[in-house]
């Protein structure tokens, strides 16, 4: 059998897990995720987890945050006045927004707080600072 490597697409089944046993995603009631490796569509550390198996193979792998979404980041937390929202505009913590940069780059926001005056937003990935746990099969590779 062939074993995955880079420039290869590999279709894989996948569930990821935190330490507590947290399921944060699965494709096991979908179709398998397809990506090319070396190409940097996945995680660092999950590209290298499948680089090397066979098809058919499956494994368990952690992922240490700094392979992963990176580490918590507290410049990425921010307070915005109310004043700034969109008129009419009520956010409640763990809705999901989006904010753009100077140059019109969209941004996905988290809410982490409201009060009167302010929200406070979030834009560290939501599995940013923890280590992942995948259980892993490569299903075919091309």
């Amino acid at each position: 059998m062939a074993q995955a490597k880079t420039g290869d697409t590999v279709h894989i089944h996948y569930t990821g897990r935190l330490g507590d046993g947290t399921v944060f995603d699965s494709s096991r009631d979908r179709d398998p995720l397809s990506f090319t490796l070396g190409q940097g569509q996945v995680i660092p550390g999950f590209e290298a987890a499948v680089a090397g198996m066979e098809t058919g193979e499956s494994k368990t792998t952690e992922i240490p945050s700094g392979e992963a979404y990176g580490p918590r980041r507290p410049e990425m937390e921010m307070s915005v006045p109310r004043t700034q929202l969109p008129e009419g505009m009520n956010p409640e913590v763990g809705q999901q927004l989006q904010m753009q940069t100077p140059d019109g780059q969209a941004v996905p926001v988290r809410v982490t707080g409201t009060s009167d005056e302010a929200i406070d937003l979030d834009a560290n990935h939501p599995l940013a600072g923890q280590d992942l746990i995948f259980d892993i099969e490569l299903v075919k590779v091309g």
